[in-house]
């Protein structure tokens, strides 16, 4: 079985190097060709260092982009890449900063040997954030079901099959939201526990705004089901609070409609041209091995 490890990354070089060493200290015991997809995002700092301890990995490749274009399309572009011009059975998408942990590729991996071809996600049972942050990720799941139908509680790690990267990159959402567009179009998937771990440099990217952002752009992959929802709850909740209507009383609507908004904006950056299209941002290809 060959797997290809995709790795976004931007400006986070002493982190991508402890990345790989981990990575091949990881896999040492695993009997498969294993490769790695580096996408840099047009980093401002040098991202490309010296690897003298990767004999466990087949191959290193690190896509240099033109444009800064974000983490999602970053992983967009990749799995356009992989899927035209390499050879291989799955794709395992992980984050380059350490909180995808290496430890668990192993575990993507044995299950991949036995999912029949089905995809696989990491479903978080435990994070690293404080507590403000894992009380804001909570509320963004329960709103992700409420107004979505749909329990989503992983993020881009993964192990998706050739099949399903094929799938994804038919789909316009997914130059929008991974995990949006990859619950979207697949009902099957294989779950496993996954633990956030920590950044290996640094405090995290993910702030309360992009929290928030990232939230709003799972919902907008399903705006239809939110849509009805919403109209469904606003009917609803007129009807209860009629009698008491008040400034306070409002601000759930007021809440809503700027939700509405916000998913409404977030679903014009999908694109499947632009996803089609994606690997006319490459500059250039360094190959480390």
């Amino acid at each position: 079985m060959k797997y290809v490890i995709l790795i976004p990354i931007y400006n986070d070089r002493e982190s991508l190097k402890l990345l790989i060493e981990n990575i091949n200290l990881q896999i040492k015991s695993l009997n498969s060709e294993i490769s790695l997809v580096i996408v840099n995002d047009a980093s401002s700092q040098q991202i490309i260092d010296t690897y003298p301890n990767i004999e466990n990995i087949n191959s290193i490749e690190i896509i240099n982009m033109k444009e800064n274009r974000g983490h999602t399309r970053c992983i967009a572009s990749g799995l356009k890449y992989i899927f035209d011009k390499k050879e291989f059975d799955y794709v395992i998408p992980m984050d380059g900063d350490g909180e995808d942990r290496p430890e668990e590729i192993k575990n993507f991996i044995e299950r991949a040997e036995n999912s029949s071809g089905k995809s696989i996600i990491g479903e978080r049972v435990k994070r690293s954030e404080g507590l403000f942050f894992q009380l804001c990720y909570q509320f963004h799941k329960f709103l992700t079901l409420a107004f979505t139908g749909k329990s989503i509680k992983f993020g881009n790690f993964t192990c998706l099959s050739k099949t399903t990267i094929q799938k994804m990159l038919n789909e316009k959402a997914t130059w929008n939201s991974f995990s949006g567009a990859l619950k979207k179009i697949e009902n099957d998937l294989i779950s496993m526990p996954s633990i956030r771990g920590s950044r290996y440099f640094g405090p995290s990217k993910m702030s309360f705004i992009n929290l928030v952002k990232h939230s709003f752009s799972i919902i907008s992959v399903f705006r239809k089901t939110v849509l009805i929802r919403s109209a469904l709850f606003i009917v609803f909740y007129i009807l209860i609070i009629k009698s008491y209507a008040s400034v306070i009383t409002s601000l759930p609507l007021v809440f809503l409609l700027i939700m509405i908004y916000s998913i409404s904006s977030l679903a014009l950056r999908e694109n499947i041209k632009e996803l089609n299209n994606s690997l006319n941002n490459i500059h250039d290809i360094d190959k480390i091995k």
